[in-house]
């Protein structure tokens, strides 16, 4: 299945949008393909890494355990067959 959206290279980035894959990879260890598809709109994109640990991470306000969200994200993901 291709991407709806396409996803930019980090490699290939330049200006905001590599600063937003440095900090993506620092703070992730990695660029996952969600920020690669996020980097289109680099002024949205910052909020992305806050927003995205609030959501996962424990201690961020929710009432939800990390292990029960990864659950949640796995179930979906092969729900709606995701390849990864």
């Amino acid at each position: 299945m291709t991407a709806r959206v396409e996803l930019i290279d980090p490699a290939q980035a330049t200006g905001e949008r590599a600063k937003f894959f440095e900090a993506t990879r620092e703070f992730r260890g990695r660029v996952p393909n969600s920020a690669r598809a996020w980097a289109h709109i680099p002024h949205i994109a910052k909020l992305y890494l806050a927003f995205g640990a609030a959501l996962q991470w424990e201690g961020a306000g929710g009432v939800l355990t990390s292990k029960l969200k990864e659950m949640c994200i796995i179930k979906t993901s092969l729900l709606n067959s995701c390849a990864y």
